[in-house]
This record gives C-alpha cells, structure tokens and sequence, in this order.
C-alpha cells in the first residue's frame, strides 16, 4: 500500500472523525462513500465494499470512543441507553459481521443504500422535543423496545461494517422520544460497544486491511475529539439537520451505483 493512498486516508479519516464527534454518528455513513468513491476518484487506489465495510468499522471503533469520552465530559450520556442498547447492538454486530463474509459485496451495498435513505426521510419529519433539561440518568424510555430495535440494528449494521448510528439517531428521537443532545451524545457509546464485537468478528473472518485501517485511525481520533467540543455549541436543530442531508446524500449517490453500476 503506497503512501498517497495512506495519506489520502489519514486525512479522510481526520474528515469523519470531526463528522462523527459532531453530529454523534460513528462515522461509517461518512467513511463508507468516501473509501469507495474518493481513492479512485484520486487515482490512487480502490477498495471493494466487502473491504470497505471491514476498515470503517476499526475506523467507527475509534471514532466512537473518542467522540463518547467529550460527550461524557460535557454530561451528555446516558449509562442506562449504553447498557440497554449497547450490550444488545454488541450482540447483532458480532453475528451481522460473521454472516457478511458470506454475502455478496452488492447486497451490502443495497442494504446500506436502503437503510440511508430511510433514515434521512426520518430526520426530516419536524419533531417537538420534550425534556430538553433532562438529566442523562433520569431519562425513562421504553426499555423492552429500545433492545429489540437496537439488535436488529446490529444485525444489519454488522453486515456493512456500520454498527448503525445514522438509523440509531431518528429511531431514538422519534421512537423512543429521546432528547436530541442524549441521543448525540449515547449513540457514540452504544455503536462503540457494536464496534467492538464487529471488530473482533471482521478480524477473525480475516476481512480487515490493517495498514489502511490504522491511517485512518490516526486522522479520526484528533478529529473526533475536535467535533465533541464542537457539538455542544451547536444548536440541536442544525443538528438534525445536518445529520439528516449527508445521510440523504450518502444514501441517494449509492442507489445511483447500484442503479447505474457508475
């Protein structure tokens, strides 16, 4: 692996990782279009979305610790969405990322594509929070619901190499009627626990290219701790918003692959 294609992922993984703190996704929304499209757009090289999804999620594993540790500083966490949804979004990865070493790389694709698309539509559905000031460990929510959701989010997500924070979010704002800054700031964790057990799946399954992996590693951790500071200063409106167009977009420029197979 040459070093304009090391490079060239430092600095994708520096992009994601500001991305990622700020918005409170894990990063593989962002990562995944941008290692299938910017290398080759580049020249300097090409991954396959088997490959990709496998790098993203060492680069979400990062990303999520990172950008969770700013958020827990600035009291946006709570342990009791980490311990219902975390353990549970843990469980589905570690099968979602076993069973994908035996799906096709366009099925991926497709599920990631749809998943995107449905998420974005969400985000835009206008929302009227309640409990804004609500402590992180006073918040009740509907216990029984948010594990179900939450595993077969893992599923999926551990099949992509997406431990799943961009459906996370819309599911826990306008499900389970959650608080936007504790949804930002709780997602980070429980995708860092899917991570984790998506990780050591993709690793055993010998599906990860560490050398690509760990440059951007170096670029997502200072990133994401730069976006954590960044998130509390922005308004939860502008939030959304801005979770609900990339994700749009990111889902819209995969149909149009798989559609056209450009």
């Amino acid at each position: 692996m040459d070093l304009a294609l090391l490079g060239t992922l430092v600095v994708l993984g520096l992009g994601g990782g500001f991305l990622s703190g700020l918005l409170g996704l894990g990063g593989a929304i962002f990562m995944i279009p941008l290692l299938l499209y910017v290398p080759p757009l580049l020249g300097v090289g090409q991954f396959d979305m088997k490959q990709v999804a496998a790098v993203s999620m060492v680069q979400v594993l990062s990303a999520s610790l990172t950008g969770v540790i700013v958020h827990h500083k600035n009291r946006f966490v709570s342990r009791s969405l980490l311990l219902t949804m975390g353990l549970c979004n843990a469980l589905g990865n570690l099968a979602g990322s076993f069973y994908s070493q035996y799906t096709k790389s366009s099925l991926l694709l497709a599920i990631f594509a749809t998943l995107a698309v449905i998420a974005a539509v969400a985000m835009f559905i206008p929302k009227r929070e309640r409990g804004r000031d609500i402590a992180p460990d006073d918040l009740m929510y509907n216990k029984p619901l948010a594990a179900a959701v939450s595993i077969v989010i893992g599923m999926f997500g551990g099949m992509v190499g997406a431990p799943g924070a961009f459906i996370y979010i819309p599911v826990m704002i306008y499900l389970l009627n959650i608080p936007t800054r504790i949804v930002i700031g709780s997602t980070l964790g429980i995708v860092f626990l899917g991570a984790v057990t998506g990780t050591i799946g993709k690793t055993a399954t010998g599906q990860i290219i560490w050398p690509a992996a760990i440059a951007l590693v170096a670029g997502t951790v200072p990133g994401a701790q730069f976006g954590g500071m960044m998130s509390k200063k922005v308004n939860t409106k502008y939030l959304r918003i801005g979770i609900a167009v990339i994700i749009a977009i990111t889902g819209i420029r995969m149909w149009y692959q798989i559609l056209t197979g450009r």
